[in-house]
Protein backbone atom coordinates (compact mmCIF):
# COMPACT_ATOMS: atom_id res chain seq x y z
CA UNK A 1 0.00 0.00 0.00
CA UNK A 2 2.83 2.37 0.79
CA UNK A 3 4.36 1.95 -2.66
CA UNK A 4 1.05 2.61 -4.40
CA UNK A 5 0.32 5.52 -2.07
CA UNK A 6 3.35 7.35 -3.45
CA UNK A 7 2.63 6.60 -7.11
CA UNK A 8 1.57 10.23 -7.59
CA UNK A 9 5.25 11.20 -7.34
CA UNK A 10 6.00 9.69 -10.72
CA UNK A 11 2.64 9.33 -12.50
CA UNK A 12 0.41 12.31 -13.18
CA UNK A 13 -3.29 11.65 -13.63
CA UNK A 14 -3.13 12.06 -17.40
CA UNK A 15 -0.59 11.38 -20.09
CA UNK A 16 0.72 13.89 -22.61
CA UNK A 17 -2.13 15.17 -24.73
CA UNK A 18 -4.63 14.67 -21.89
CA UNK A 19 -5.27 10.97 -22.51
CA UNK A 20 -5.49 9.00 -19.25
CA UNK A 21 -3.73 5.70 -18.81
CA UNK A 22 -5.32 2.33 -18.19
CA UNK A 23 -6.90 1.79 -14.81
CA UNK A 24 -5.07 -0.59 -12.49
CA UNK A 25 -7.36 -3.58 -13.10
CA UNK A 26 -7.10 -3.26 -16.88
CA UNK A 27 -3.32 -2.93 -16.67
CA UNK A 28 -3.02 -6.09 -14.54
CA UNK A 29 -5.48 -8.13 -16.63
CA UNK A 30 -3.94 -7.05 -19.94
CA UNK A 31 -0.48 -7.89 -18.67
CA UNK A 32 -1.61 -11.39 -17.72
CA UNK A 33 -3.39 -11.93 -21.05
CA UNK A 34 -0.30 -10.69 -22.90
CA UNK A 35 1.89 -13.18 -21.03
CA UNK A 36 -0.50 -16.16 -21.06
CA UNK A 37 -2.41 -15.67 -24.32
CA UNK A 38 -6.22 -15.60 -24.62
CA UNK A 39 -7.99 -16.36 -21.33
CA UNK A 40 -11.57 -17.15 -20.32
CA UNK A 41 -13.39 -15.67 -17.33
CA UNK A 42 -12.79 -18.97 -15.51
CA UNK A 43 -9.05 -18.82 -16.16
CA UNK A 44 -8.92 -15.20 -15.00
CA UNK A 45 -10.86 -16.18 -11.87
CA UNK A 46 -8.32 -18.91 -11.11
CA UNK A 47 -5.36 -16.64 -11.87
CA UNK A 48 -6.48 -13.74 -9.67
CA UNK A 49 -8.79 -15.29 -7.10
CA UNK A 50 -11.52 -12.79 -7.97
CA UNK A 51 -15.20 -13.61 -8.26
CA UNK A 52 -16.83 -13.93 -11.65
CA UNK A 53 -19.02 -10.83 -11.25
CA UNK A 54 -15.97 -8.64 -10.57
CA UNK A 55 -14.19 -9.99 -13.63
CA UNK A 56 -17.32 -9.62 -15.75
CA UNK A 57 -17.48 -5.91 -14.84
CA UNK A 58 -13.77 -5.39 -15.48
CA UNK A 59 -13.72 -7.23 -18.80
CA UNK A 60 -16.92 -5.46 -19.94
CA UNK A 61 -15.18 -2.13 -19.36
CA UNK A 62 -12.14 -3.40 -21.26
CA UNK A 63 -14.34 -4.51 -24.17
CA UNK A 64 -15.97 -1.05 -24.29
CA UNK A 65 -12.51 0.56 -24.26
CA UNK A 66 -11.44 -1.64 -27.19
CA UNK A 67 -8.43 -3.11 -25.40
CA UNK A 68 -9.68 -6.73 -25.54
CA UNK A 69 -11.96 -8.71 -27.81
CA UNK A 70 -13.86 -11.95 -27.26
CA UNK A 71 -12.83 -14.84 -29.44
CA UNK A 72 -13.68 -18.54 -29.69
CA UNK A 73 -11.28 -20.70 -27.70
CA UNK A 74 -8.27 -21.33 -30.00
CA UNK A 75 -7.94 -24.78 -28.38
CA UNK A 76 -11.50 -25.73 -29.28
CA UNK A 77 -13.02 -25.35 -25.80
CA UNK A 78 -16.55 -24.13 -25.22
CA UNK A 79 -15.79 -20.92 -23.30
CA UNK A 80 -15.00 -17.78 -25.24
CA UNK A 81 -11.73 -16.09 -24.37
CA UNK A 82 -10.44 -12.55 -24.14
CA UNK A 83 -7.60 -11.57 -26.44
CA UNK A 84 -5.69 -8.31 -26.25
CA UNK A 85 -6.30 -6.04 -29.26
CA UNK A 86 -3.77 -3.88 -31.09
CA UNK A 87 -5.19 -0.91 -29.16
CA UNK A 88 -4.74 -2.85 -25.93
CA UNK A 89 -1.14 -3.69 -26.81
CA UNK A 90 -0.46 -0.06 -27.67
CA UNK A 91 -1.98 1.29 -24.48
CA UNK A 92 -0.37 -1.35 -22.29
CA UNK A 93 3.05 -0.64 -23.74
CA UNK A 94 2.53 3.11 -23.37
CA UNK A 95 1.59 2.70 -19.69
CA UNK A 96 4.47 0.31 -19.06
CA UNK A 97 6.96 2.74 -20.63
CA UNK A 98 5.45 5.60 -18.64
CA UNK A 99 5.77 3.65 -15.39
CA UNK A 100 9.39 2.71 -16.14
CA UNK A 101 10.25 6.35 -16.82
CA UNK A 102 8.66 7.29 -13.50
CA UNK A 103 10.64 4.67 -11.61
CA UNK A 104 13.84 5.83 -13.27
CA UNK A 105 13.05 9.36 -12.12
CA UNK A 106 12.49 8.21 -8.53
CA UNK A 107 15.66 6.10 -8.50
CA UNK A 108 17.90 8.41 -10.53
CA UNK A 109 20.28 8.99 -7.61
CA UNK A 110 20.42 5.36 -6.51
CA UNK A 111 23.58 3.37 -7.06
CA UNK A 112 23.30 0.43 -9.48
CA UNK A 113 23.87 -1.89 -6.52
CA UNK A 114 21.00 -0.34 -4.55
CA UNK A 115 18.65 -0.55 -7.54
CA UNK A 116 19.58 -4.21 -8.07
CA UNK A 117 19.14 -5.04 -4.38
CA UNK A 118 15.72 -3.32 -4.35
CA UNK A 119 14.61 -5.22 -7.47
CA UNK A 120 15.82 -8.53 -6.03
CA UNK A 121 14.02 -7.98 -2.71
CA UNK A 122 10.83 -6.82 -4.44
CA UNK A 123 10.86 -9.94 -6.62
CA UNK A 124 11.39 -12.11 -3.53
CA UNK A 125 8.54 -10.30 -1.75
CA UNK A 126 6.19 -10.88 -4.73
CA UNK A 127 7.18 -14.54 -5.06
CA UNK A 128 6.50 -15.13 -1.35
CA UNK A 129 3.05 -13.54 -1.67
CA UNK A 130 2.39 -15.74 -4.72
CA UNK A 131 3.57 -18.82 -2.80
CA UNK A 132 1.24 -18.06 0.13
CA UNK A 133 -1.72 -17.39 -2.19
CA UNK A 134 -0.95 -20.39 -4.39
CA UNK A 135 -1.13 -18.15 -7.49
CA UNK A 136 2.25 -17.76 -9.16
CA UNK A 137 2.62 -14.98 -11.71
CA UNK A 138 4.03 -16.12 -15.06
CA UNK A 139 7.39 -14.58 -15.81
CA UNK A 140 8.96 -14.45 -19.24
Amino acid sequence: MLLSRHSHLHTPRTRAGGAGGLDRSAYVLLTRIRMHGPMSIGQLTDAFGLDTSTLNRQTAAMLRAGVVERIPDPDGGIARKFRITEEGERRLEADRSFNIRGLRRIMEHWSPEDATAFADLLERFNRDIERLEGRPWPRA
